[in-house]
C-alpha cells in the first residue's frame, strides 16, 4: 500500500514536471493556450533598434509586444502580439517604430488609428465575423513607419547640406547679399536727392499753403455774402435800391433829352451868343479902365 502511494506521488510529480516544462517552452515560443491574445504583422522599411519582446503601445498604453522579427530584401517584417482581446481599432492603422527618446534607447512600436470610431457592438479582433475592411482583425497586416530620431535628423541635415552645396546656395546667397547692398546704396543716394528736391520745393509748398489759406478766407467771405443774400431783408433792400436807381436814371435821361433839344435849336444858340456879346459890351462900358488894361 505504501509502495503504490509512493509510486503515485512520483508519477504525478513527473507528469507535473513534464507539463510545467512544456508550458514554459510554449510560453517562450509565444504560444498562449486559452488566452485572448491576437497577432498582426507590420512591415517596416527601417526598424532600427527593434527586437523581440519590444513593447507595443496604443495611445501610450502597453497593449502587447513584438513576437518575432524577420528581415527580407524588401522590408523588415515584425509579428506583433496584442494582449488586449477587446482592442478594436478602426482602419486605417499604422505601426510606427520609435526610440524611447530622441537621443535613442529601447525601440518600441506604436499603433496609430486614424479611422472613425467603431460602434460598441463591433466584433472582436478574433471573432469570426470581424470585418477586415473596417477594423483591425487577427492576422491583419499594417504598414510600418519610422519616427524621427537623432540619426534620422542628422541624416536629413546631411542631405540638406549636400543639396545646398550641389545647388551652390551659399554663393548665390552671397551674390544676393551684394545685390541687396548695392540696392541699399542706390536707395540712400535717391533719398538724398529726394531731400534736396523737397528743400527746393519748400517755398512752393509755403506759397501753396498761403494760397490755400487765402482761398479758405475768400470762401468764408463768399459764404458770408451768400448768407447775406439769403436774408429776406437784404433782398428787399437790394430791390428798393435797384428801383431808386431806375427812377434816377429815368430822370437823368429826361433832363439830358431837354438839354439836347435846346442845344440843337439854332435860334436858342443864336440868342445865347448875342446875350454873351451884349454882356461883354456892358461890362466894357461899366469898367472901361479895367478892360483897357
Amino acid at each position: 500500500m505504501r509502495r503504490s502511494v509512493r509510486d503515485a506521488i512520483v508519477g504525478f510529480t513527473v507528469i507535473g514536471g513534464i507539463v510545467g516544462f512544456s508550458s514554459m517552452a510554449l510560453w517562450l515560443r509565444g504560444v498562449r493556450l486559452g488566452s485572448s491574445h491576437w497577432t498582426l504583422t507590420a512591415r517596416f522599411n527601417d526598424a532600427a533598434g527593434l527586437a523581440e519582446r519590444s513593447p507595443v503601445t496604443y495611445r501610450g498604453i502597453l497593449v502587447g509586444s513584438v513576437r518575432s522579427i524577420a528581415v527580407t530584401p524588401e522590408a523588415v517584417v515584425a509579428e506583433l502580439e496584442i494582449d488586449k482581446g477587446d482592442l478594436r481599432l478602426p482602419l486605417p492603422v499604422t505601426a510606427t517604430v520609435a526610440s524611447g527618446s530622441l537621443l535613442g534607447g529601447d525601440a518600441q512600436v506604436s499603433l496609430v488609428s486614424r479611422g472613425n470610431p467603431l460602434p460598441k457592438d463591433a466584433p472582436l479582433p478574433r471573432a469570426a465575423d470581424c470585418r477586415t475592411e473596417q477594423q483591425l482583425c487577427d492576422g491583419s497586416t499594417v504598414d510600418g513607419r519610422e519616427a524621427a530620431s537623432l540619426s534620422t535628423v542628422t541624416e536629413a541635415l546631411q542631405e540638406l547640406l549636400a543639396e545646398a552645396q550641389k545647388e551652390r546656395v551659399i554663393p548665390h546667397a552671397a551674390d544676393s547679399l551684394e545685390q541687396i547692398d548695392a540696392t541699399a546704396k542706390q536707395f540712400e543716394v535717391l533719398t538724398v536727392k529726394l531731400q534736396d528736391e523737397l528743400a527746393k520745393a519748400a517755398p512752393v509748398i509755403r506759397n501753396l499753403e498761403t494760397a490755400t489759406a487765402n482761398a479758405v478766407a475768400a470762401t468764408s467771405h463768399v459764404n458770408n455774402i451768400a448768407s447775406s443774400l439769403d436774408n429776406p431783408q437784404t433782398l428787399s433792400e437790394l430791390k428798393q435800391t435797384a428801383a431808386n436807381a431806375a427812377q434816377l436814371t429815368a430822370k437823368i435821361d429826361a433832363v439830358g433829352g431837354d438839354v439836347a433839344r435846346l442845344t440843337g435849336d439854332p435860334e436858342f444858340m443864336k440868342g445865347v451868343r448875342n446875350l454873351t456879346i451884349g454882356l461883354g459890351e456892358l461890362f466894357g462900358e461899366i469898367y472901361p479902365a479895367q478892360t483897357a488894361q
